[in-house]
């Protein structure tokens, strides 16, 4: 069985962006970029909703090739580019950079997924993992919080059925007051 992990960069009061998604709170340091870099590098399916997709489609095909790459950018951008992806929208026309679409039942396909011999998957944006919460299919969260208040927007978790306890892990600080918090579900 495959591990899912929901990891984000999060607000301190808890979003993942700001309203009318701004991430421009969220700039990571070079510490705190290589730990992305490290964390991907043992990922081996990225599980996207669509405005995540979006996002990171709209800049990691070619993160390689912009002016002022640093060395883990450009290896991010070409592990990115690589690591198998599955897409999950209704409204999404096409993907490409090794992904796949899926415009079913999500969290059907998440089980199946999990299920499935191979290494870690990771699931990012809020409403894709809010409903893999809810069907308890997260075993994993790592929480990096950034020192800034936003006021609103996509919150981190969403709302959910029922307590899940979790056990902390690891927590780590990065340059600039980041921190990073990882916690496991209690099965």
């Amino acid at each position: 069985m495959r591990k899912l992990i929901f990891a984000m960069n999060v607000t301190l009061d808890g979003y993942i962006a700001a309203p009318g998604d701004d991430l421009g709170w969220s700039g990571p340091s070079d510490e705190l970029f290589q730990w992305w870099l490290d964390h991907e590098r043992a990922i081996s399916l990225s599980l996207y909703g669509r405005r995540l997709w979006e996002n990171m489609s709209a800049y990691w095909p070619t993160g390689d090739q912009q002016p002022g790459a640093t060395p883990a950018q450009i290896e991010f951008a070409r592990d990115w580019r690589d690591t198998p992806k599955v897409v999950f929208s209704s409204t999404v026309d096409a993907v490409d950079w090794n992904t796949r679409l899926v415009a079913g039942d999500a969290v059907a396909e998440i089980a199946r997924l999990r299920a499935e011999d191979g290494g870690p998957m990771r699931i990012g944006g809020a409403a894709l993992a809010g409903a893999a919460m809810r069907a308890g299919l997260i075993d994993e969260y790592a929480i990096v919080t950034h020192p800034v208040l936003v006021g609103g927007g996509a919150p981190f978790f969403t709302a959910l059925d029922n307590w899940m306890n979790v056990n902390l892990v690891e927590t780590r600080t990065f340059s600039g007051g980041v921190a990073l918090a990882r916690y496991e579900t209690r099965r």
